[in-house]
């Protein structure tokens, strides 16, 4: 998401390093990084990210901000603590004068620091404030009790916009996101292929994220995290139908490697002009 100057890292599943670079960010522009859960599809990249922004940094950046659900201040320790997994590579960094001389060629000072970032275990409600910027959280329903699971709310000057995570369909995820500009929402599969299988538990699919951008109020809702079946060129619009016989707004359905506007200010249709709507809870409890 990327608002004025600011960037901020939803997730950081395989490959979110090299795929930032493609969209012309490096590591560095990022300075907030929310995990919503620690499945290794949304934190497998998380060393990548944080030994590339600590490597290419000088001393002037801003310092990381890192938030996520409970166990992220221990990933984060045995991935770049004192003797975390990556520890022996960054003290080769830290202690080596070939590493030294690339850190003041790149206008670094020594001696070089060890890398390290401020993280912090939320729990729902408020989170972080700073120049404008408000985060809330609120729980998802996932898989627990096995894994806490985090829906952020990130409120800009600019924007605000709600991202589920992975989760089903659930009142908390509706109260947080009354008002916003967007919801980005998981959306796995036809709702009606999740229940045929069997794994409706726990995900979302297109009617239940239809129903909550409806109740919510929300302009847009953007669909990630999007599996095989709904993503194939011949069932998109099939999909995208599905969804609008529930939800007025627009509706993305997210390519890869793709950047989307995000709709703000006011409208005939905007949360603060137009009725609530309800609708009767078939697609979640």
């Amino acid at each position: 998401m990327e608002t004025g100057d600011r960037r901020f890292l939803i997730d950081c599943g395989p490959a979110t390093t090299y795929k930032l670079v493609q969209t012309g960010m490096q590591p560095l522009d990022i300075d907030h990084l929310f995990f919503t859960h620690h499945h290794f599809d949304h934190t497998s990249d998380f060393a990548t990210f944080l030994l590339t922004r600590w490597d290419h940094s000088i001393g002037e950046e801003n310092r990381l901000k890192v938030f996520g659900p409970s166990g992220t201040e221990v990933l984060t320790d045995r991935l770049i603590g004192e003797s975390g997994a990556f520890s022996t590579d960054w003290k080769a960094r830290v202690g080596h004068h070939l590493s030294h001389t690339m850190h003041v060629s790149r206008g670094g000072s020594l001696p070089r620091p060890a890398p390290s970032a401020d993280v912090t275990d939320a729990t729902p409600g408020p989170v972080h404030s700073e120049d404008g910027l408000i985060v809330t959280a609120a729980p998802g329903e996932h898989v627990q009790p096995f894994l806490d699971s985090l829906v952020w709310r990130l409120e800009t000057p600019d924007c605000s916009v709600v991202f589920t995570g992975d989760t089903q369909p659930c009142d908390r995820i509706v109260d947080l996101a009354r008002g916003a500009d967007a919801l980005v929402s998981l959306c796995g599969n036809f709702q009606s292929a999740l229940r045929e299988r069997g794994i409706e538990e726990g995900q979302t699919g297109t009617l239940g994220a239809a129903e909550m951008a409806a109740e919510a109020g929300v302009k847009q809702l953007f669909l990630v995290h999007v599996g095989p079946d709904l993503s194939a060129r011949e069932n998109r619009e099939r999909g995208l139908a599905e969804i609008a016989s529930v939800f007025d707004g627009e509706v993305v359905l997210t390519d890869e490697l793709t950047s989307y506007e995000i709709m703000t200010g006011m409208s005939d249709t905007s949360p603060a002009t137009r009725d609530p709507v309800t609708h009767p809870h078939i697609h979640r409890h």
